[in-house]
């Protein structure tokens, strides 16, 4: 919050600044030593100023003790980049159809572009963050995803283990991942590059880490109503009511899907976050209280 110090006694400041200073301390408490996963994707990283905060944040988790793993997207640029090149791409069920040609184009933008400009931006920040394909020790093994359609999705894959002891080596250091979600083949096929959807990819590396919270920033508020108001805390049953009765529709659902795929695995808690927001990720932690107004949906089971 910003405050006018114009109007404000020496007094009332430092008394502004340490209860703020108590609750940043009192909400992190329980977060320190523990691991965090965030979906980074969205406005949240395609606007300049919302990455910075985005950086900032990270950095800030890092000196409150808290473990962070991100896992980021990159859809936008990708397509840029395969009209760029004449490659021609389409989706079935919200998932990239992924030609081999289409996936070396993908590996190339997430791998080689947005993955090295979102760890130095981190470090930028004051923080410590590494760059890791998915390829990368086999972070993320993958057989081929099937459609529920029977449509062959091409080298779309399915995250069937992580690596989690690789992960935990960099967060024992006070490392960062920064994991971009190109994953690979298991056995003969270790040298097939796979595409993976991110929040799948975050939500998986979520439940093998036995994570505490696992955060999907998204461009929505959350998960609403009929009547468009936000429902700040589901259960994994009372999501499966709400897409039987059509409440959750369209685009929300594999949202919701993989949030609870993730607290199923183990996560202590998954939040729908609206990452247009600036500093999304530390209200969303970080403001424990129940009237917080940028606050997402937390989904438990």
């Amino acid at each position: 919050p910003s405050y006018d110090v114009t109007k404000k006694s020496p007094s009332q400041l430092c008394g502004t600044f340490a209860d703020t200073a108590l609750a940043i301390s009192s909400s992190s408490a329980s977060l320190r030593g523990k691991t965090v996963v965030v979906k980074y994707g969205g406005n949240a990283m395609t606007s300049p100023e919302l990455s910075m905060n985005f950086c900032q944040d990270i950095a800030a988790l890092q000196n409150l003790g808290i473990r962070v793993v991100v896992v980021h997207g990159g859809g936008p640029q990708i397509s840029s980049m395969l009209e760029r090149v004449a490659v021609e791409t389409r989706f079935e069920g919200g998932m990239r159809v992924s030609s081999t040609e289409v996936v070396e184009v993908a590996e190339m933008v997430l791998c080689g572009t947005v993955n090295k400009q979102i760890s130095a931006a981190i470090c930028s920040a004051g923080g410590r963050a590494i760059g890791l394909s998915g390829r990368d020790d086999s972070l993320l093994q993958c057989t081929k995803q099937e459609s529920e359609d029977g449509y062959d999705l091409g080298y779309v894959g399915k995250v069937e283990a992580v690596n989690t002891k690789l992960l935990n080596q960099l967060l024992d250091l006070g490392i960062t991942p920064v994991v971009s979600p190109i994953g690979a083949g298991v056995g003969e096929e270790s040298n097939i590059a796979y595409n993976v959807n991110a929040d799948v990819a975050a939500g998986r590396i979520a439940g093998e880490l036995k994570a505490a919270r696992v955060i999907f920033l998204t461009d929505i508020a959350g998960v609403l109503d009929k009547d468009k108001n936000l429902l700040r805390e589901l259960t994994v049953q009372q999501i499966d009511d709400l897409i039987e009765d059509q409440t959750i529709t369209g685009g929300m659902i594999p949202k919701v899907t993989y949030a609870t795929s993730a607290v199923q695995l183990g996560v202590g808690s998954a939040f729908i976050t609206d990452g247009r927001i600036p500093h999304a990720l530390l209200n969303q932690l970080l403001d424990a209280s129940d009237m917080n107004p940028d606050g997402g949906t937390v989904v438990s089971l």
